[in-house]
């Protein structure tokens, strides 16, 4: 058997709301209720929201998207007039960027972490792409 990630757990003030904002954004099937966990499924895997009191330390998540799926969450993340950026330190805001010669773009969740929507995988544009991945000039 393949190693996979099966699931990662995510802290949240509102484990219900999160969910929500997420399977809404990126147009998921709607969250179920598994013990003390709200459970959102992406792809093979799910993110098993838990509510805490603590302070949430920010994580980044990252998804994978068509190029179709990029414009429908867009538009979602705009009609909610939602601050979006081209980059993960939050610098060039109100841009998509075009690393890998696709497009991609960070918002935040209602806890503050960082999610991600890509068209195209980090590095599979190679160096000789119009708008290689910045990670690659490193």
């Amino acid at each position: 058997m393949a190693v996979t990630l099966n699931h990662t757990i995510v802290h949240a003030r509102d484990k219900a709301a999160t969910a929500a904002f997420l399977t809404e954004i990126l147009d998921l099937a709607p969250p179920r209720e598994i013990s003390h966990f709200t459970v959102v499924q992406v792809g093979e895997t799910t993110l098993d929201f838990i509510e805490t009191d603590a302070p949430i330390a920010s994580r980044h998540f990252a998804f994978l998207v068509g190029e179709a799926e990029f414009d429908a969450i867009f538009e979602r993340l705009r009609r909610r007039g939602l601050a979006y950026w081209a980059d993960p330190f939050r610098r060039q805001a109100d841009a998509i960027n075009h690393w890998d010669d696709g497009r991609g773009l960070y918002f935040d969740d209602p806890n503050g972490h960082l999610l991600e929507v890509i068209t195209r995988p980090y590095g599979s544009g190679g160096l000789d792409a119009e708008h290689p991945n910045p990670l690659l000039s490193g």
